[in-house]
């Protein structure tokens, strides 16, 4: 049995991954969300899915942006409260896989306090940087997951070493029952690179900045990516790919140094589209590169996600293949609806599956 539950998570992301079999399923869940997603659908979703007191096996944060861990924090809050309480745990949590922001972009130091400065800056301004402040308080929400998961003893990136999930520090794929894991992301190359583009981002918003505050909201929607911890995961011969907000080329990077693909190719039966869907971190050649029968897209329109032109290309390069494709959204939005009206499923051969307002998951069944 192999399954994955999207979660309903509006501009975020929040998924669990059920295995094993149906009398002993086990549970992955993949990120909470942003602010209010536990109490309006993850809480009820782990109810309905996991049941009340029962394990997941791993937690994993993808990055530390605020619409992936929010919902984590509020979970292993309310599993304090229930112990404090004296209830019984609504889930018991095995592990959690987080790589800090500090040991990953930032082992020095100096871009936290940059941030710390900037952010203080625009707030004297008067100026709204809201990519800028998931950014900024992600990292903060990042180290508060850790201490509260210390405090509730669940084990923090147990047996990796230097406390970091990358692919160049695990030699194979990780098993869990009946599910291989591997590592696909980051690598210390696209570390690398995420702390040059920080470093330069930093330097020349800064100075910009201070010649004119009003540049401040324009640099916004250029923020560098987070490192997202990417995987590929394995049951049943079924094949599903998570790639947090991860960019594209990153992505096929790490693919291939953790030697996942063939002549730099790989076809997957689910693939989560990275960043919600925007077009920032993705490009036509990347779904021409990897590919996929179904793709997970998990946005509300909100900074305007998913993108036109990344549906367009999932779409695009499914038909000149001509390959049949699902399209899995959490909400439909401006842009999924300006898909079926230019390119129409039944001209370009896909199916559109939409959660259910009112529900709080989906289900995609690649092994029943």
């Amino acid at each position: 049995m192999f399954k994955l539950h999207v979660v309903q998570a509006q501009f975020g992301d929040s998924m669990i991954l059920e295995f094993g079999t149906p009398a002993k399923p086990r549970y992955l869940l993949v990120d909470g969300g942003p602010p209010g997603n536990f109490a309006t659908d993850l809480d009820a979703a782990l109810d309905g899915i996991i049941g009340k007191g029962e394990k997941v096996d791993l937690i994993v944060l993808s990055h530390i942006d605020n619409d992936h861990v929010i919902g984590l924090l509020d979970l292993l809050a309310a599993m304090e409260d229930d112990s404090v309480s004296g209830r019984p745990p609504r889930v018991r949590v095995g592990g959690l896989w987080h790589n800090s922001f500090a040991k990953t972009i930032d082992p020095s130091g100096v871009i936290a306090q940059t941030l710390q400065s900037l952010m203080a800056a625009a707030g004297a301004m008067n100026v709204a940087m809201p990519l800028f402040a998931n950014a900024f308080f992600g990292l903060r929400e990042g180290h508060r997951l850790r201490l509260m998961a210390q405090k509730l003893e669940i084990a923090v990136n147990k047996g990796f070493k230097d406390d970091l999930i990358l692919v160049n520090t695990v030699a194979e794929a990780i098993k869990l029952g009946r599910l291989k894991v591997t590592i696909a992301g980051p690598t210390n190359a696209n570390l690398e690179a995420l702390r040059t583009e920080w470093l330069k981002w930093l330097e020349e918003t800064t100075d910009r900045v201070a010649a004119n505050p009003k540049f401040a909201a324009m640099a916004d929607k250029s923020v560098p990516n987070l490192s997202s911890i990417v995987v590929l995961a394995e049951c049943d011969g079924k094949t599903l790919l998570l790639t947090g907000d991860a960019r594209g080329d990153h992505i096929c990077q790490g693919l291939k140094a953790a030697k996942l693909t063939r002549d730099g190719r790989l076809h997957v039966n689910v693939l989560k589209v990275q960043h919600h869907g925007s077009d920032r971190n993705t490009t036509r050649d990347f779904f021409d590169t990897i590919t996929a029968d179904t793709y997970v897209i998990s946005a509300n329109g909100k900074y305007g996600n998913p993108d036109f032109s990344t549906l367009k290309w999932i779409v695009e390069g499914a038909h000149d293949a001509d390959r049949p494709i699902t399209l899995v959204l959490t909400n439909e939005t401006e842009s999924s609806e300006k898909l079926c009206r230019e390119l129409k499923p039944s001209v370009f051969g896909y199916t559109v599956r939409v959660l259910q307002s009112g529900k709080h998951s989906l289900e995609i069944v690649l092994s029943p």
